[in-house]
């Protein structure tokens, strides 16, 4: 296995406020999966800098994490954020963790082939892990597009001359 392919599948979210978990609900999903070797799953919580030594770790990290946004609640998008500018504005309640620990990656140099899918929310629910309709539905879309991407990660690109 080259080490550059190591994967880590990252989801982002406070499992205790319905919709606002996607996030961990997909990783906790994931980790009963049987996935390639260098391929891990992480409940990453509410982010924050305890997250920091995971992207030093990997090379590729998957991130999975719901938004409020103006799209419709089960929009499905995929950002490759370089900077922490380019996370979208209404992240949800653990915005400035994220951000700022994107920041930290460029300033030490290690910052890692991010991907994020975020997951358009209606509100946050303050108490429950049960997910809205419209969310537990798009949930078997998130992990095949998160599987897909996780594929495309694991296969080196042929050059062709």
């Amino acid at each position: 296995m080259n080490p550059n392919n190591k994967i880590l599948i990252l989801g982002i979210g406070n499992y205790l406020m319905g919709d606002e978990g996607i996030g961990v609900q997909i990783a906790e999903k994931m980790i009963h999966e049987d996935l390639p070797k260098g391929v891990d799953v992480l409940d990453g919580g509410t982010g924050g800098f305890h997250l920091l030594e995971y992207f030093e770790q990997y090379p590729n990290v998957i991130l999975i994490d719901a938004t409020l946004d103006e799209n419709p609640p089960g929009t499905i998008r995929l950002i490759k954020p370089k900077f922490a500018k380019d996370f979208p504005q209404a992240m949800s309640t653990h915005d400035i963790g994220l951000k700022d620990m994107v920041s930290a990656l460029q300033l030490l140099g290690t910052m890692p082939n991010i991907n994020l899918f975020v997951v358009s929310i209606e509100s946050i629910q303050q108490q429950g892990i049960e997910l809205t309709p419209n969310i537990e539905a798009v949930t078997p879309l998130i992990i095949d597009q998160v599987k897909a991407l996780m594929f495309k990660l694991l296969t080196p690109e042929k050059v062709v001359n």
